[in-house]
């Protein structure tokens, strides 16, 4: 699919308010749960980044636990439900962008991107998406990364995955943690992983 393509189905996909049974689906809570434990399991979270919000059911869970937290989705509709959810808790910035072309002058100690580069478009365009992030990630920092497999993805009409992003990632980050997720459906299949950017001069 190629970018415009993908956007136009998470549009679609956003009119309604949990379009992918993101809050009672018990495969959907425990991705969370896992999420959450990776997110905070290094200390006090200064200022965060979640690439994707969706109708923001993750967004609700890690915002109490960050200082300040950044949210971009390149949806309106979905930054709208998000913010609707949490009903504009003064630590938190929604911006409209696409990861891509996203900037900022502070670095995030912690970012979460989960279930959303394979919408970004093709390898190419998956591979900057990585760049920016990982240009985002403090030194020191942590990212938080989850992904249906590949073989999900390309089923669905996406470039690529989980194994592939994490293969990108790998290229400059250090993986700390990587953890299976499975549900009853042949979609509900994915790899979370954590990583870490190494401090100059450490491994």
């Amino acid at each position: 699919m190629t970018q415009n393509t993908n956007h136009e189905l998470l549009s679609r996909e956003l009119a309604a308010d949990d379009p992918w049974r993101l809050a009672g689906n018990p495969f959907e809570r425990e991705r969370h749960t896992q999420m959450l434990r990776l997110s905070l399991g290094r200390g006090p979270i200064t200022n965060a980044l979640e690439v994707g919000c969706a109708a923001g059911v993750f967004t609700e869970r890690l915002a109490p636990s960050c200082q300040r937290l950044t949210v971009i989705d390149v949806v309106p509709r979905a930054i709208e439900l998000a913010r609707r959810r949490m009903k504009e808790p003064p630590h938190i910035r929604w911006i409209v962008s696409d990861i891509q072309q996203f900037s900022t002058d502070e670095p995030f100690d912690l970012i979460v991107a989960a279930e959303v580069l394979y919408y970004v478009g093709d390898i190419a365009e998956m591979r900057a998406a990585v760049g920016n992030i990982v240009q985002l990630l403090a030194p020191g920092g942590h990212l938080v990364f989850g992904s249906a497999r590949d073989a999900n993805c390309r089923r669905w009409g996406h470039a690529a995955g989980a194994e592939t992003v994490i293969a990108m990632l790998r290229e400059t980050l250090v993986e700390v943690e990587r953890l299976e997720c499975r549900g009853e459906s042949i979609n509900e299949d994915c790899l979370l992983s954590l990583f870490r950017n190494p401090v100059s001069g450490t491994p």
